[in-house]
C-alpha cells in the first residue's frame, strides 16, 4: 500500500511528531519537507511514512513542498541523532535542526553549487601591477591569475576575501571561464613531510590502535608535549590507505588553524573545517564535503561531529577533558560522550587525548571499557618543566605581579625567550569601589558585580552582558574616589607595558579576539617572536605550541581553591597542568611558577610533588566515598522566572512528582530545590533542583516516567525551565 500519511519533527518545543498529508512528491524518512505550521511555513524532517492517521484526514494540511530526495543523514548517524534526542531528553525536530547547517534550516538545496573558476580579462592583463600599490590585494589577485585560471576557494585559501575578488570583477579584470564541481578525493594519498621516529610509547599507542580498524575506545593519557598529535597522525595513515575519512574534534576555534596546518603538511589529501566562526555557506560547504566524500579530513568543533560522512574510519578527540564539549543551552549533548555512541554505531575507532584526562574517562578506562595507554615521555628532546610556588602573603603586588616573578621575568626575556601569565580575568578590574564608603558597582539585572573595562571606559556585566559608562561618583556617597578592585587583563597588559618597555606584550582574551581571523593573526605573530611576553586566558592554555616560551606564570588562582562545585578541584587540577604544559615544549628548559596566598594548600601540594595522576586516583575515591560521577549519575533542572516564588514553588512540584516513584528502594535521590549559585541573572530569578541515580538506565527510566506530569503542571508554561542530563556546569 502506498504511504498516504508523513509524521514530520518539526523545530518546536514538543516532544511529539505531526501528521500531514503526502502530495504528489513522495518525501523520504530522514529528508526534509516544507509544511504549513499555523501561520507560518516551517522546515522539518520526515520520521515515518504511515497509511493512517490518529486523526481525520480532513484535518491534515498538505505537504508544500519535498526538499530531499534522498536522507540527510546515513542510517547509524539519524539512529544516534534519535538516541540523543531520546536520552538528553530534547525534542527531536529542535534536535535535528540545531545538528543541521543554517542554510539546510533555511531550505536551501543539500548540494554543492558549482565552483567558479576565475581568469583573468583583456583588460586584467594588461592592468599595471606597479599602479596598484595601494590596492595590494587586488594587485595578488591578478599576479596570481597570471599564471591561470583559479577555483574561487583556492583564492579564498589565499587570504583574499570574497569582497576583494567581487571589486576585481566590477573593474572588469576577472570574470568566470567555467563551473566546476568538486569531485571525490582519492586514497592515492601520500605522506608529504619526513616523519620524525616515534618514541617506543608512540609506536605501542599506535600498533595498539591500529590492530584492528573496528569500533574501540582508546583513552591516551600523555603529559604535555608528549607527541599525541603525532600518534594521531599514524593511526590515520591505514584509515586514509583504505580510501576511509576522518573526524577530528577540537575544543576551541583558536587550535583549529595549528591542527588544519598539521594535518595538510602530513598528507596530501582535503581538508576542511566546521566551526562556529564560519558563515552558513562555508558551514554548508563542509557537511557536503563530507557527506560526499570530497574531503579525507574534517576538523571542527563540537557540532563537526554530526557531520554526514560518506566513509567515515576514524574519531579522535583531542583534549577529551575539555568542558567545551558539553553544550550548554538548547541541546544539551556532550560531543565527547557522542562521539563514543557514534563510533559504536558506526563501528569504527575512537581516540579521546589529553595530558589530563576527566575522572569519568579515567574510571571508564580503570574499568576496562576503554584501553588506557599512557605517553609518559616528551618527545624529541624537550625536558619536563620546573615547578615553583611562590609565596605571596604580605608581598607587595604591582598589577597582581610580585617582585620574585618579575625578576624571574626579566631573567627569561633577556635570555631572548617569551614568557607567558595565565591570568583567567577579563576586563582591568572584576570591580569597582568607592574608596571612601566601600560601595561596589553592582548589575541591576544580576547578583554579580560589574567588571570594569578600562580601554572601552565602560562596566560590563559578564553574566547578562549589560554595559553603562563609568561613573564619575561613587553611588552612595557621591565621592569621586573610585578605585579597581582585583587584576584583569588589561590592567596586567597595561602595567607590563611599564615594567618592560623594551619588551613588545600580546594579551590573548575574548575581548580582543572577536574579530574574525583575530586570533590566528595573532598566534602567527607570538610563533614570529614578534611579541615577548603573552598574557591569557584559558584560550591559550589549550593545546597550542609556543616553542620560544620558557616561563609560564599563574597569576592568581587562589579563587578556583574554594568552590562550592565538585568539579572545582578537578578543573583547577586541569588547568595548571595544561597551562604548565606550554612552558619547555621545545629544547629549551622550561619553568612554571605559581602565585598563591594558600602555598599549603592539600590540592597544590599533590599536583606540584605528586601529578596529575595521583590527583585523578585521590578524587576518584572521593567521589566514590561521596557517591558522586562518575559513581552516579545526575539530572539537573534550572528554573527561571520574573518572581522568585514562582520558580521555587514550580521545583517544589518536580520534586513531588520524581519523589512518587513507582520502584521503592531504586536508589534514586532528589535534592533541593535550592537558589542557583548564581540566583538573579539577567533580572530573572533562578532556581535549581538535582536529580540523582546509581545509572543511566534508572536515570532515564525515572526522568521518562515523570517528565510527561511535569510538562502538564500549570506553572510548567508559566516560568522557564530546563533539563540537563549529565551537566558539567552546576551553576
Amino acid at each position: 500500500m502506498i504511504p498516504t500519511i508523513a509524521q514530520v519533527a518539526l523545530p518546536v518545543p514538543l516532544h511529539k511528531t505531526f501528521d500531514y498529508l503526502i502530495g504528489n512528491d513522495m518525501p523520504v524518512v530522514g529528508g526534509r519537507v516544507r509544511v504549513p505550521f499555523g501561520k507560518q511555513y516551517k522546515i522539518g524532517i520526515v520520521t515515518a511514512l504511515a497509511d493512517q492517521s490518529a486523526f481525520p484526514l480532513t484535518q491534515l494540511k498538505p505537504i508544500n513542498a519535498v526538499l530531499d530526495d534522498a536522507p540527510l543523514w546515513a542510517p547509524a548517524l539519524y539512529k544516534l541523532l534519535n538516541w540523543a534526542s531520546r536520552y538528553y531528553q530534547y525534542p527531536l525536530g529542535d534536535a535535528l535542526a540545531t545538528v543541521m547547517p543554517g542554510s539546510l534550516r533555511k531550505g536551501k538545496p543539500a548540494h554543492r553549487e558549482r565552483e567558479r573558476v576565475w581568469q583573468l580579462t583583456e583588460a586584467g592583463k594588461d592592468q599595471p601591477i606597479t599602479a596598484l600599490t595601494r590596492a595590494p590585494k587586488q594587485a595578488r589577485i591578478l599576479t596570481m591569475l597570471r599564471s591561470g585560471a583559479m577555483a574561487h576557494s583556492d583564492l579564498l585559501d589565499s587570504d583574499l576575501t570574497a569582497a576583494v575578488i567581487k571589486t576585481a570583477e566590477e573593474k572588469g579584470w576577472i570574470n568566470i571561464v567555467q563551473n566546476v564541481r568538486a569531485k571525490p578525493w582519492m586514497p592515492n594519498y601520500r605522506v608529504v613531510e619526513d616523519k620524525p621516529t616515534p618514541n617506543h610509547e608512540q609506536a605501542l599507542a599506535v600498533a595498539t590502535i591500529n590492530a584492528s580498524p573496528e569500533f574501540g575506545c582508546y583513552l591516551i593519557e600523555g603529559v604535555t608535549g608528549s607527541g599525541k598529535t603525532e600518534v594521531y597522525l599514524n593511526a590515520l595513515e591505514p584509515v586514509l590507505a583504505r580510501g576511509q575519512q576522518a573526524l577530528i574534534l577540537v575544543p576551541e576555534i583558536g587550535l583549529t588553524p595549528q591542527t588544519i596546518n598539521r594535518f595538510k603538511r602530513r598528507f596530501n589529501v582535503p581538508v576542511e573545517v566546521m566551526h562556529s566562526g564560519l558563515n552558513d555557506t562555508e558551514r554548508l560547504n563542509a557537511w557536503l564535503a563530507a557527506r560526499d566524500n570530497e574531503a579525507a579530513i574534517i576538523i571542527g568543533t563540537r557540532s563537526a561531529l554530526f557531520a554526514p560522512f560518506k566513509s567515515l574510519g576514524i574519531i579522535i578527540v583531542d583534549e577529551e577533558h575539555d568542558a567545551s564539549y558539553k553544550q550548554q543551552d538548547s541541546f544539551r549533548y556532550h560531543a565527547r560522550d557522542l562521539a563514543v555512541m557514534r563510533g559504536h554505531e558506526e563501528n569504527v575507532p575512537v581516540i579521546l587525548g589529553s595530558a589530563t584526562p576527566c575522572l569519568e574517562s579515567l574510571h571508564n578506562a580503570k574499568t576496562g571499557k576503554y584501553h588506557h595507554l599512557t605517553l609518559s615521555i616528551r618527545a624529541g628532546n624537550a625536558i619536563k618543566a620546573k615547578h615553583g610556588v611562590l609565596d605571596i602573603r604580605g608581598l607587595y603586588l604591582e598589577a597582581g605581579l610580585s617582585a620574585p616573578l618579575i625578576a624571574e621575568m626579566r631573567k627569561h626575556l633577556s635570555d631572548g625567550n617569551q614568557v607567558m601569565l595565565f591570568l583567567n580575568r577579563r576586563g582591568y578590574a572584576p570591580a569597582l569601589m568607592c574608596h571612601e564608603c566601600g560601595w561596589l558597582a553592582e548589575c541591576k539585572r544580576c547578583d554579580a558585580y560589574y567588571t570594569l573595562h578600562q580601554q572601552s571606559n565602560e562596566l560590563r556585566c559578564h553574566h547578562c552582558g549589560t554595559q553603562r559608562p563609568i561613573p564619575h561618583q561613587c553611588g552612595q556617597c557621591g565621592s569621586t574616589q573610585l578605585i579597581g578592585v582585583g587584576v584583569g587583563t588589561e590592567q596586567l597588559e597595561a602595567q607590563l607595558a611599564t615594567l618592560f618597555p623594551e619588551f613588545k606584550t600580546i594579551r590573548i582574551d575574548r575581548d580582543n579576539t572577536r574579530r574574525k581571523g583575530s586570533l590566528e593573526a595573532y598566534l602567527d605573530a607570538i610563533h614570529n617572536k614578534e611579541y615577548q611576553i603573552l598574557i591569557g586566558t584559558q584560550m591559550l592554555a589549550k593545546g597550542h605550541h609556543f616553542p620560544d616560551v620558557t616561563l609560564v606564570a599563574l597569576v592568581d588562582v587562589d579563587s578556583a581553591l574554594f568552590s562550592n562545585d565538585f568539579r572545582a578541584p578537578e578543573r583547577l587540577a586541569q588547568l595548571f597542568v595544561q597551562v604548565a604544559g606550554r612552558a619547555g615544549r621545545a629544547s629549551k628548559p622550561g619553568f612554571v611558577l605559581l602565585q598563591t596566598h594558600h602555598p599549603e594548600h592539600a590540592l597544590l601540594q599533590s599536583l606540584i610533588h605528586k601529578g596529575y595522576d595521583c590527583f585523578a586516583s585521590e578524587a576518584l575515591i572521593e567521589r566514590q566515598q561521596a557517591n558522586l560521577p562518575p559513581y552516579s549519575f545526575f539530572a539537573l533542572f534550572r528554573s527561571e522566572a520574573n518572581h522568585s516564588e514562582q520558580v521555587e514553588q514550580f521545583l517544589q512540584q518536580v520534586r513531588t512528582i520524581l519523589d512518587a516513584s513507582p520502584v521503592p528502594d531504586d536508589d534514586c535521590a532528589v535534592m533541593g530545590p535550592a537558589p542557583a549559585p548564581l540566583p538573579r541573572r539577567a533580572g530573572r530569578y533562578r532556581w535549581q533542583l538535582i536529580f540523582q541515580a546509581p545509572n543511566r538506565r534508572m536515570l532515564q527510566q525515572r526522568l521518562s516516567a515523570a517528565l510527561p506530569a511535569i510538562r502538564q503542571l500549570p506553572l510548567s508554561k508559566k516560568v522557564r525551565w530546563s533539563l540537563d542530563i549529565e551537566p558539567q556546569d552546576m551553576s
